[in-house]
């Protein structure tokens, strides 16, 4: 799999990035780890999770296969803090006891002294942004964290973090996919001018671009499920099943799957260093991996974008 730097930093990160938001929820520990030794066998290296994944179970599941299935040298991890969620309610708090303290505790639950990156998980108007910049200067002088970066966080508040920081901030996290090209506008031009680098979440469009919704909800979706449908349902509208004919249409055209013409697209774009793939079963990781993810013909690409672009 193709190594690729985080923005302007000495980073290096897998094209792919795998995703733990369903561990220790939708995800059990023995799928979690053949994900992980597939992913690993496969060149894969950066993992990506977070304090409020599982509210701290997923952490807890990585750090249970570090030393055993994969060395703690053989991968990147990024975890992030500042944002808790309870009985489906979301509470951000990115004050520098928060975030500290959240460190240390994802730091125990992963059974390492350092995470390669470490990002403050969602803008909080609540908390002055040096404050929450400073526990990130502190993780980073600590050796708790390598690297420090923002989630989450819209084009104009990226740009802000990133030139009073007073310290290089390298990666930013965004959703972004042919159903989401929002941070085409603002937040990948500010990403590119402060020389960070794109992590970008659901590059599947939350799994709709695999074109598996085309028709029918299957049952073991998210979409069939009660607490998760509301995840995808904002893309199974009229405008999005547009877009994921227009996907299908060309992978049918080049011999290529709707996933691999979705993430082929998406890893070709300006200041995408990695796609944050939330594979729940070893079958969804396999047809991930299968993918050539080789840039797409220009004619085809411009005219997804075209069927894509947002109104």
């Amino acid at each position: 799999m193709q190594q690729r730097y985080v923005g302007n930093s000495g980073l290096r990160v897998s094209a792919l990035t795998l995703g733990t938001m369903s561990w220790a929820g939708e995800t059990d520990e023995q799928d979690a780890s053949e994900l992980l030794r597939t992913f690993v066998n496969a060149g894969g290296k950066h993992i990506d999770t977070a304090a409020s994944y599982a509210d701290g179970r997923s952490e807890a599941m990585i750090g249970s296969m570090l030393g055993d299935i994969v060395s703690r040298t053989e991968v990147t991890i990024s975890s992030k803090a500042g944002l808790t969620t309870s009985d489906g309610r979301r509470t951000v708090d990115t004050s520098r006891s928060a975030m500290l303290s959240g460190l240390d505790a994802s730091l125990a639950r992963l059974g390492t002294d350092y995470v390669d990156v470490w990002f403050a998980q969602a803008w909080d108007g609540n908390v002055p942004l040096d404050e929450t910049l400073s526990a990130l200067e502190f993780a980073l002088r600590s050796g708790r964290a390598r690297y420090a970066g923002v989630s989450n966080f819209n084009g104009w508040q990226t740009a802000k973090a990133a030139a009073v920081a007073g310290f290089p901030l390298v990666a930013a996290q965004a959703e972004y996919s042919l159903l989401q090209r929002k941070p085409e506008a603002e937040l990948i031009p500010a990403v590119e001018d402060a020389g960070l680098g794109l992590m970008a979440w659901g590059p599947l469009g939350r799994g709709v671009l695999t074109g598996k919704y085309r028709g029918n909800i299957p049952g073991d979706s998210r979409a069939a499920h009660a607490v998760l449908a509301p995840y995808v349902e904002p893309y199974l509208s009229q405008r999005p099943s547009r877009v994921v004919e227009a996907v299908t249409m060309a992978g049918k055209g080049l011999g290529r799957t709707p996933l691999d013409v979705a993430l082929s697209w998406l890893l070709s774009q300006h200041g995408v260093a990695t796609a944050i793939v939330g594979a729940r079963t070893p079958v969804q990781l396999k047809e991930i991996l299968d993918s050539q993810l080789s840039p797409l013909p220009p004619e085809i690409a411009r005219a997804l974008e075209d069927v894509s672009q947002p109104a």
